[in-house]
């Protein structure tokens, strides 16, 4: 059935007009749901998941591979007697406050603005944030073998040096244990922290535009709390002896870079004038402005929007909510849709 031949849909009169809605530009942000919208996202970004996938099983492998031994010779010891502290932020809480928290804030701002656009993006834009950098971090932590400050007890547990003729550590302790004191630059507690919470930080200022040139200053404590948390947890790795400054500088710095980027592919920059909602949402208002002027709309564009009016539709049917208007007279979508054919 050709897509313009919507008469012999008869479904069609019960459904709102998606070209009425975009004639009259009565088009809402927050007006796609999980339910409406939610299985469309995710098959458009199927290949970024299947890819997500990988990353998953190559940071496994990466944790998997024994690092670059660097040679550490009876000299170098001096830097690296730092007692061996148990960590002030454990392991278990990084994904917790760096994934964890800022995905709890996502569904916050979803049940107020009903958009999955945003909702699917946020939440993929952060797990590709702190996943590329667990990958760049741990590839970069193998290759170069840098021992922590802590270095010399977890290799002479009990205080004894050994050393070879060549004035190389022979390490007697734990194998694991001396694999991560070859594993300080760069430090994933910071990278991973500066990730997902520079991720956050960016998605709270565009929500708020904060650099919407009003001169409302009191948002950029918003903006900063999540990037003073992780600047908190690159000091504690410093405090616990199991990072270099360096090592906490350079974590911080990938993380940061790589939450940017990855943002920018979903979100306009914060100090845009669209900053507070997704490339997505704004696509869709230009195909409703394309179809407003009476330009050629492609064929699968149009299939696609009336798909989404079917399901917006059922939404509203079943929660009585939705941030679109409904147009009773059924002939209206049939004259707007010949109109956009023509």
């Amino acid at each position: 059935m050709p897509w313009w031949d919507l008469r012999s849909l008869s479904c069609v009169r019960n459904l709102p007009g998606i070209f009425q809605q975009c004639r009259t530009m009565d088009v809402q942000f927050g007006s796609h749901t999980l339910r409406s919208h939610g299985v469309v996202v995710a098959r458009k970004h199927m290949h970024d998941w299947l890819i997500f996938l990988f990353l998953v099983v190559m940071d496994i492998i990466l944790n998997a591979i024994d690092p670059f031994y660097r040679f550490v010779g009876k000299d170098m010891m001096t830097d690296l007697k730092y007692p061996f502290k148990n960590n002030t932020v454990p392991v278990w809480a990084v994904p917790v406050y760096a994934v964890l928290v800022p995905v709890i804030i996502f569904l916050i701002v979803y049940y107020h603005r009903r958009d999955v656009y945003d909702l699917h993006h946020a939440i993929l834009g952060l797990l590709y944030s702190v996943l590329v950098t667990g990958v760049l971090t741990d590839a970069i932590k193998i290759a170069v073998g840098r021992p922590r400050p802590n270095f010399f007890w977890r290799c002479f547990p009990d205080g004894i040096a050994v050393y070879d003729q060549f004035n190389n550590v022979v390490c007697h302790g734990d194998k694991h244990v001396v694999n991560e004191g070859h594993k300080s630059f760069p430090s994933g507690h910071t990278s991973w922290s500066f990730a997902g919470l520079g991720f956050l930080s960016l998605y709270i200022s565009g929500k708020i535009k904060a650099f919407d040139r009003r001169g409302h200053v009191a948002k950029l404590c918003l903006v900063f709390l999540p990037l003073l948390f992780a600047s908190l947890v690159g000091i504690s790795r410093v405090d616990d002896y199991w990072h270099h400054w360096q090592d906490v500088f350079a974590g911080g710095l990938l993380g940061l870079v790589v939450a940017t980027f990855c943002y920018l592919q979903f979100f306009p920059p914060p100090y845009h004038a669209e900053g507070w909602g997704p490339y997505a949402y704004f696509r869709f208002l230009r195909e409703c402005e394309s179809i407003q002027e009476g330009s050629p709309v492609n064929p699968h564009t149009a299939q696609t929007m009336l798909s989404e009016v079917v399901n917006e539709q059922h939404e509203r049917n079943n929660n009585g909510f939705l941030g679109l208007q409904s147009v009773s007279d059924s002939n209206s979508l049939v004259n707007d849709v010949e109109t956009a054919r023509r």
